[in-house]
């Protein structure tokens, strides 16, 4: 099976930035579709929120990405810490979608220092996350049913621990391309 390309090179028009100013914090981001692909910059400031981060639009209708295993993300990084997290369209009567802040799938994942790097994230290793908390209910992943994805720099990882690679200040990371992979 071929690989499903989300976004890459010119592809990332529609994506916007979510920063911590939502909640009264002080960082600012910001997403810029490049040629090259998604440009992530910005600002990190740890009091009051501590994260940035470039969604893409609604998917709508959802993205079916059953026939996959994982997303991989092909990234020109700066040496932090991001997290992925994914909306899903609830198939519990839709009652995860009144959850204030909404539940997300999330995983980290590093970035190099200098270069290009290739980061696989399998679905099977998402966790359910509502704010940076973990869900502790019984809940499912369903690749069927994906309405939006974000990469976020924060500090909090994806257990809702801190994250050991958040690094306040300015960062910039390249997003090359996101496809669904088997």
């Amino acid at each position: 099976m071929l690989p499903f390309d989300l976004a890459s090179g010119p592809g990332f028009a529609g994506w916007e930035p979510l920063n911590d100013t939502i909640m009264g914090g002080r960082s600012r981001g910001s997403c810029l579709s490049t040629p090259e692909g998604l440009l992530f910059e910005g600002y990190v400031e740890p009091e009051g929120g501590g994260f940035i981060s470039c969604r893409s639009p609604v998917f709508d209708p959802p993205l079916d990405l059953s026939s996959y295993g994982a997303l991989e993300l092909q990234l020109d990084g700066d040496g932090r810490r991001y997290k992925l997290a994914i909306a899903c369209r609830d198939g519990v009567a839709g009652l995860t979608e009144l959850i204030p802040g909404g539940l997300r799938w999330v995983a980290e994942f590093s970035s190099r220092n200098h270069g290009s790097s290739l980061v696989t994230i399998p679905f099977n290793r998402l966790t359910p996350s509502v704010r940076a908390t973990p869900v502790g209910l019984p809940l499912r992943f369903d690749p069927s049913k994906i309405t939006r994805v974000q990469i976020l720099h924060s500090k909090f990882g994806d257990r809702g621990a801190r994250n050991p690679g958040f690094r306040p200040g300015e960062l910039s990371l390249l997003i090359r391309a996101i496809r669904a992979v088997p």
